[in-house]
């Protein structure tokens, strides 16, 4: 798999979390079956490929591919300004982590705890929600200015969905420095908008 195609999938996965925080803020639900992909994501640490990170399925990051082109395309539909500040933040917020070696051995360490409690219950249990979502609490929250969720006040007051908020905001993160690593940039999302658009069309192929 080439380098433009992986930067692409990745930046598709930060979509596709950044939509489901959306979703579930808004809505309070968001599809099961994404949801599992998304949190399956940050617990695989050792992964044979990229690709691997979300169950080894492009298809399991189609629908993030579909809003890549939609956010990077030309086409003359307005770009949900939402959407983008939350992809922003997230990249934001890995760039100011990969430069603190503190918070990403305590990352780390807590990720280790919480696979450690899937021996016990299932990946969308409360109990799991409840653990990635202090880890983004503790541990991405206090690195920069906090990534201001809109949405339904009634439906963010429910604890279940600031768990699923907070855990896919830590998904978004792993998304994020998977982009990095196979040489993601912010420059290339200017100025290679068209080539990353071209190769997602492919994927979903």
């Amino acid at each position: 798999m080439n380098q433009l195609t992986e930067q692409t999938f990745t930046f598709a996965a930060i979509c596709q979390a950044a939509s489901m925080v959306q979703q579930c803020s808004r809505t309070g639900i968001v599809e099961q079956e994404q949801l599992t992909i998304m949190l399956n994501s940050i617990l695989i640490t050792s992964p044979e490929n990229t690709l691997a990170v979300y169950g080894g399925d492009i298809n399991n990051l189609s629908a993030g591919l579909l809003l890549l082109i939609d956010y990077l395309g030309d086409g003359n539909k307005a770009k949900d300004p939402e959407l983008t500040r939350y992809i922003v933040s997230l990249i934001n917020l890995e760039r100011k982590l990969a430069k603190k070696p503190k918070a990403l051995a305590q990352l780390g360490e807590r990720i280790e705890q919480t696979k450690r409690q899937l021996a016990h219950f299932d990946i969308t249990n409360e109990v799991i929600l409840a653990s990635l979502a202090s880890i983004y609490s503790d541990v991405i929250s206090p690195l920069g200015p906090r990534i201001q969720v809109a949405g339904e006040i009634e439906i963010l007051k429910q604890t279940i969905n600031q768990h699923k908020v907070r855990s896919l905001l830590l998904a978004g993160i792993r998304a994020t420095v998977l982009w990095r690593q196979v040489g993601g940039k912010r420059r290339q999302i200017l100025f290679s908008r068209k080539k990353i658009v071209e190769c997602a069309k492919n994927l979903l192929r």
